[in-house]
């Protein structure tokens, strides 16, 4: 369930007024943060607290970047950028990942100064408080931007989240430091400061990758894949459904496009009804801008369902994977398309083939499936039967 505020106050699908609400959130929640911590910290000459403060200072600098990429991938599509300018939320996770690490490598600087000048850090009153406060504070904050982050598929949510984690885990590491040195007379700040700085930079580089990917152009989500694919199979005149490719262009920003097969006997107003119908509800249910290629089969044709049927044989026998599409017999050339999944040699795809198959000529299309299983939509699903 949504967030109760964002129920009442905001339009769920307003991803703006909620990266700005979370973003404002974030701001004054880390400077209160920042300025109680830095300020116990230079009283009580604790290097570990005083770093803490400062990597509350920069959260909030963190949350101004969250707010603006929001407001930047909220920007519409324009001649230099057709699909919209979403991906600036993915910019700003980045940005907000690097700022991670380089507070982490700062943090661990000032531990290292810290362990070969080692001083007593007696923990007070206040520093405890403050020190508690902020656990709290920064668990509430990692678990509010969590929920956010899912109800809008936002990675910079999602990285602000797990900055938050870093930071209690942090924190709680500063406050056990102080009370060891405090109870046992232990010079442990400096190093309890730089497994702070470890954890911090570990977090920060896995933020970094996560967001990365996305931008070089990963795989689809094979939930989604898979959802595509039984939005299209789920219509009756829908025999089979190939070559189904996603692409993200940033949050709320899917594109995809299908090839569904249809008799050739169907009326092909018909079927183009039915295809306007399938790309409607895929972007009303799904959020994915879909387009899709008809490719009518012919099923009245035992020849050509003989031919079918012996690829078909060939290609599971070697592989269960492989599957086909698009049989197209001329004469004495016989041309299809094979989903090749990853790790499938074509050379001996082909020579299964042309046993099964020794009295035509192949012309062999093959369409790379990434990380494709047997069930996978982008490998082709079996044309149903009458």
């Amino acid at each position: 369930m949504p967030d109760l505020f964002l129920r009442l106050f905001t339009d769920p699908k307003d991803r703006s007024k909620v990266g700005a609400f979370a973003g404002i959130f974030g701001i004054v929640c880390n400077l209160l943060l920042s300025c109680g911590k830095i300020a116990v910290g230079l009283l009580s000459g604790s290097i570990a607290v005083t770093a803490d403060g400062l990597n509350n200072f920069s959260d909030a600098a963190s949350s101004v970047v969250t707010l603006l990429g929001f407001r930047l991938a909220e920007k519409p599509a324009d001649g230099d950028h057709p699909y919209g300018h979403a991906r600036y939320e993915y910019l700003a996770g980045l940005a907000v990942a690097a700022m991670m690490v380089v507070i982490g490598f700062e943090l661990g600087r000032t531990s290292v100064g810290k362990l070969l000048h080692p001083a007593q850090v007696v923990l007070t009153l206040p520093m405890a408080l403050a020190l508690g406060l902020s656990i709290l504070v920064k668990c509430f904050m990692a678990w509010k931007y969590r929920r956010w982050g899912k109800f809008i598929q936002s990675p910079v949510l999602e990285t602000a989240a797990a900055d938050s984690r870093s930071d209690a885990a942090a924190t709680g590491a500063v406050l056990l430091s102080g009370v060891v040195e405090t109870t046992l007379d232990w010079r442990i700040d400096g190093f309890v400061g730089l497994l702070a700085a470890v954890y911090v930079l570990w977090s920060g580089v896995r933020m970094a990758k996560k967001i990365i990917s996305p931008l070089l152009g990963e795989a689809a989500d094979p939930e989604l894949r898979q959802r595509v694919a039984d939005l299209a199979q789920g219509e009756p005149l829908v025999l089979g459904c190939h070559d189904l490719l996603v692409h993200d262009y940033g949050p709320g920003r899917r594109f995809a496009s299908l090839h569904v097969e249809m008799d050739r006997r169907e009326d092909p107003l018909r079927c183009h009804e039915v295809i306007d119908t399938l790309e409607r509800r895929c972007l009303e249910e799904l959020g994915v801008h879909l387009v899709i290629h008809y490719d009518p089969i012919v099923r009245d044709d035992p020849a050509l369902a003989g031919l079918r049927a012996r690829a078909k044989e060939a290609l599971e026998g070697y592989d269960p994977r492989l599957t086909l599409h698009d049989l197209r017999p001329s004469g004495e050339t016989l041309r299809f398309d094979v989903s090749l999944p990853d790790g499938v040699p074509e050379q001996a795809v082909e020579a299964a083939l042309e046993k099964a198959l020794p009295e035509y000529r192949l012309e062999i299309t093959y369409d790379p499936v990434s990380g494709a299983g047997s069930s996978s939509p982008a490998a082709g699903t079996p044309t149903k039967t009458d």
